[in-house]
């Protein structure tokens, strides 16, 4: 059915669906063709090998996605925000409203930063789990959704949707027997995703000071030095936890790295390697490259390369004879997307160099009339990005990353109106700030830079500041 049938028929379908949904949760019954799914097998690699080369998608009916993205707005999504005690979320930012990969990395390295500054070095393991999304049992997922405040006619009708449920895969033009499931989150449905959220919303850190950071099935531990001992305690207990959900633990495939500030002139004495488990120097991060000194010049690399060769694409495209503006969709789209992916999270840590790096790749698309001269360069994008998630964190009190903001500062009487009302951080040494001193005679360079034939001096006393004498001779 195509879209402008739809909304056509919309004025005629709606009653019918909307009595067909009703129906379907008062009774708490999934009709017994939505259980049906066709899985077809998407690649992850170019060139796949063998069937571990691909993930099952499930293709699911239309109207029953649909019904489920209700369910899951209007239910589950609520039920998270106050979970009983054995689940908890403030971990996963992954498949909620307000979650992103942006939004994981900054609470990582917002963790990871926060303990260096007591701990002489900060240990990160990235965990694998295998098939994480295939394995899941459909009776450990329900019994954790029992817990959550939910309407028993939601919860049953839950129930009834991972029951009996039936698939074939359909490759290469060939279809496969039709089988029953009693696993996997279903793959390309719409309650499939939050239901990996809540079977992994009871594992968490046994250690305190460790913590643990989620995207889906990506979980990464933090450990401080002053509890490295705990290593093995934590992945002992991860592996329990795997073995009663029915998922096992990869340690071939996790890596731990170990973050230390490199301005630190006493090199820490590191803990021995785990066993199975390959200690790195940089890792890749929901897509992200960082250095165990939190540099990003390794994936400033990365992701210019990449762009580069989205920029030849798009030559390419045009020597076709493509428009001027589809191709500035492109670019937008595309190379300007890849290159600011979760910039609010890393561009703090990115050198002068990395953000000229990518200024000049800007530039670039300016020189090739795909970005226009006056268009914002690559700062004030990353800056209104910034400002624009600090706005919707500050708006919402449900937001995943509110946690990390400081706590509000009340007052009893009326001040000018800020743009947030939160305790600002104390501070503490003057290595970050400039002082009034260094801006006045800043000023004063640049100020006499103007007159360059001309002597100029230039006296200014500000309270006890010492008084400047400029002067600027013409070269002969």
């Amino acid at each position: 059915m195509g879209i402008s049938l739809r909304r056509i028929g919309a004025p005629f379908f709606y009653k019918p669906l909307a009595y067909l949904f009703n129906k379907s949760l008062a009774t708490s019954t999934v009709p017994r063709q939505w259980k049906n799914a066709s899985i077809l097998p998407v690649p992850k690699i170019p060139s796949p090998l063998n069937h571990t080369d691909f993930r099952p998608i499930s293709i699911t009916p239309v109207l029953c996605r649909t019904l489920e993205r209700i369910v899951v707005r209007e239910f589950l999504y609520p039920a998270i925000l106050d979970p009983p005690a054995p689940l908890s979320f403030v971990d996963q930012y992954a498949f909620r409203p307000t979650g992103s990969t942006t939004a994981a990395l900054i609470a990582l390295l917002q963790t990871i930063t926060d303990l260096m500054a007591t701990d002489p070095f900060v240990i990160v393991i990235a965990l694998d789990f295998s098939k994480a999304f295939d394995t899941v049992r459909h009776n450990a997922t329900l019994s954790k959704m029992a817990l959550l405040n939910i309407p028993d006619s939601i919860y049953n009708w839950l129930v009834d949707f991972f029951n009996d449920r039936k698939h074939c895969t359909v490759f290469q033009g060939l279809t496969s027997q039709v089988m029953d499931i009693s696993a996997s989150i279903i793959q390309g449905s719409a309650v499939g995703p939050v239901s990996y959220v809540i079977s992994a919303s009871d594992l968490t850190t046994v250690t305190p000071g460790n913590s643990m950071h989620k995207y889906a099935d990506e979980t990464y531990i933090v450990i401080p030095a002053r509890n490295a001992q705990s290593r093995e305690v934590e992945l002992d207990h991860v592996t329990e936890w795997a073995q009663r959900n029915n998922l096992k633990l990869n340690r071939a495939k996790s890596v731990e790295i170990i973050f230390q500030d490199r301005r630190r002139k006493s090199q820490a004495q590191y803990p021995p390697t785990l066993p199975d488990i390959h200690r790195v120097t940089q890792i890749k991060i929901l897509g992200v490259t960082v250095t165990n000194h939190l540099s990003m010049s390794e994936h400033v690399r990365d992701v210019i390369c990449k762009c580069g060769q989205s920029l030849y694409a798009i030559k390419v495209l045009r020597s076709h004879g493509m428009c001027v503006d589809a191709l500035k969709d492109i670019y937008r789209a595309v190379v300007l997307a890849k290159l600011l992916y979760a910039s609010p999270a890393w561009w703090g840590f990115a050198s002068t160099a990395d953000k000229q790096r990518i200024e000049a790749l800007v530039r670039r698309g300016v020189r090739l009339g795909l970005y226009g001269d006056g268009d914002p360069t690559a700062t004030q994008l990353v800056e209104d990005a910034d400002e624009s998630l600090f706005k919707s964190i500050v708006n919402n009190q449900h937001h995943v990353l509110r946690q990390f903001l400081p706590d509000l500062n009340s007052h009893t009487y009326s001040l000018r109106p800020r743009r947030h009302n939160f305790i600002l951080a104390t501070k503490t040494d003057e290595r970050n700030f400039i002082t009034i001193k260094t801006i006045v005679h800043k000023h004063l360079l640049n100020s006499a830079a103007q007159f360059y034939n001309v002597s100029v001096h230039v006296f200014i006393v500000f309270y006890v500041l010492p008084v400047y004498t400029v002067t600027f001779c013409p070269t002969v």
